[in-house]
């Protein structure tokens, strides 16, 4: 599936978060817990080198608990890395980052001088709503929509802590085929820049397999269909997706399926768990080794050139008949 993912202003974001990392005492990056490993931006941890980060897996209220629980151990497996869990509508929680920010940055606290904290994440992932709670007043703008903040800004949160926040920051390239789905069904892209039923088909061949008593219970159905498409079809007349003519409205079904995925409706659901990362990455390792040797062979093909077995050949052929065709000419003569 093709997104339009990386426009101009993100490109300039990823750019300042470069030059600036060198200057913070620690970074918060905010994933989504239903998508922590998709909404994790590579860049970041390329660019962090031994900068701490405090990791919040945001939209809890939404993922599954127990494999948000499984996600945080994986996460906290990487050095310099510390975890917590943060709803929209606990503030008391999330103020708790205030305190492990300090823990955190102890050292540095006992100077004189304010720790200076970078905040990032990916578009719409509750980034904004999270610093107006630790801020306590209205200082980013929120929205449904992703790509909301334009540009880089700082925030004195008092208590000695200094705030850089960061546009929401995608990134050049997606590696991995399935976070495109993942992203796109989480509400990290607009609607506007995704196919509802390449996405739909998606979510619901992993939630049909995941979570069917969800699904089951959702959308009322006597028993769970064997493939996505019985399924969105099932759905589908629940809902009342059919057009003139008593056909499925597919675009319709799968519109309702992911509307209500992102709001919740569906039940507490994570679309990852660090099991299947590991074998896709395993799968990723051999795509991009597939593709290293293709390389290389069109490389070594380029390199020899007309010294390749068939065009040598074609080389002499054509030189030979130049000859005859010399000598043929002289004897005319």
């Amino acid at each position: 599936m093709a997104l339009q993912w990386f426009p101009g202003h993100m490109h300039k974001a990823l750019k300042e978060i470069k030059e600036s990392v060198s200057n913070v005492d620690i970074l918060i990056e905010v994933l989504d817990a239903r998508i922590p490993y998709s909404s994790e931006n590579p860049e970041i941890a390329k660019i962090r080198g031994e900068t701490p980060c405090l990791k919040i897996l945001n939209k809890f209220d939404l993922a599954d608990p127990d494999l948000t629980a499984q996600w945080q151990a994986y996460l906290e497996s990487e050095r310099g890395v510390t975890t917590i869990t943060t709803t929209s509508d606990n503030p008391a929680a999330s103020r708790q980052i205030m305190s492990m920010v300090r823990e955190i940055c102890a050292s540095k606290e006992a100077s004189a001088k304010s720790i200076n904290a970078m905040i990032t994440g990916i578009p719409n992932v509750g980034k904004s709503t999270l610093i107006n709670i630790l801020a306590e007043r209205v200082i980013a703008k929120t929205g449904n929509e992703p790509a909301v903040t334009k540009s880089q800004q700082r925030i004195n949160l008092g208590s000695g802590i200094v705030l850089f926040d960061t546009p929401g920051v995608l990134w050049p390239k997606l590696e991995n085929p399935n976070s495109i789905y993942r992203l796109a069904a989480s509400g990290a892209v607009k609607n506007t820049a995704m196919e509802f039923d390449d996405v739909g088909f998606y979510a619901a061949d992993y939630l049909i397999k995941a979570y069917p008593g969800l699904m089951q219970e959702r959308f009322k159905l006597d028993e769970i269909p064997p493939t996505e498409m019985e399924f969105l079809e099932a759905a589908a007349k629940k809902r009342g997706a059919i057009m003139s003519g008593g056909k499925v409205n597919l675009h319709k079904i799968c519109e309702i399926l992911l509307t209500e995925l992102q709001a919740g409706k569906l039940g507490r659901i994570t679309l990852e768990t660090p099991e299947m990362i590991a074998a896709e990455k395993i799968e990723m390792e051999k795509v991009a080794a597939k593709k290293a040797a293709d390389k290389a062979k069109r490389k070594e093909r380029f390199k020899q050139g007309s010294a390749t077995p068939d065009k040598k050949d074609r080389k002499e052929q054509r030189e030979q008949k130049r000859q005859e065709q010399s000598q043929r000419m002289k004897k005319r003569r």
